[in-house]
């Protein structure tokens, strides 16, 4: 869901310009580690960081990885700025982008480690191409992974985790940490995100797996 224009954001947002990539993100494919600190750290991605709940968390507890947060709405970027700021976080960045042009932001085996977390269902079949997990996606994922690169998913949506576990099998990922219920399983789940900590304390039930680029697909090298 979107959320309604706020015209004062525009400005705002500019505060938080040491996270928030107000330009093209475009111009640091394949030279995103140098925007970091430590430039020799791994590069994990979220994709639709949201208000940055997630992503600030992950930041904290790996300060030995370099973290990007990928998201298409500015007014949403704000917050997730604002909260990177009060956590003091150096690791992230946070990018204006359309992740169905991943390609165009990152180069091949940029990237060891993805997050998709609560994304659009799409219910409708005909949306089906939309959803981040379909095999377009997929493919785009492979692209900039490291070899055996790794995508952690989480949804609330069983539908959408049907359709997710059957699109990555059909398309030759290796599926781990499978679990219907992440917070009553044995899994760590080190962060949540705003709208998991809201409907898990409701007591919905969150699905969780881990899938791993196929080796045979990705002959990416890790960048040096």
């Amino acid at each position: 869901m979107r959320l309604r224009r706020k015209p004062w954001i525009d400005e705002a947002v500019k505060e938080y310009e040491s996270f928030v990539h107000l330009k093209n993100g475009e111009e640091h494919k394949g030279r995103w580690r140098e925007v970091f600190p430590d430039p020799q750290a791994p590069l994990w991605v979220e994709l639709g960081t949201g208000k940055g709940n997630f992503i600030s968390q992950m930041a904290q507890l790996h300060t030995d990885v370099n973290f990007i947060g990928i998201e298409v709405q500015l007014g949403v970027l704000y917050y997730a700025g604002k909260k990177c700021a009060q956590a003091e976080v150096h690791n992230v960045h946070l990018v204006r982008f359309d992740a169905a042009r991943l390609t165009d932001l990152f180069a091949p085996g940029e990237v060891q480690r993805f997050f998709i977390n609560f994304c659009d269902p799409w219910p409708k079949k005909r949306h089906a191409k939309r959803r981040l997990t379909h095999g377009n996606f997929l493919a785009r994922y492979e692209q900039v992974l490291v070899p055996q690169g790794r995508i952690d998913f989480k949804s609330d949506n069983a539908a959408l985790f049907a359709f997710t576990l059957a699109e990555f099998k059909a398309h030759g990922w290796r599926l781990e940490e499978v679990t219907y219920d992440l917070h009553h399983s044995r899994l760590e789940n080190e962060a949540m995100t705003e709208y998991e900590a809201k409907f898990s304390a409701k007591g919905q039930p969150i699905f969780h797996c881990a899938a791993f680029c196929p080796s045979e697909v990705t002959t990416h090298e890790t960048q040096e």
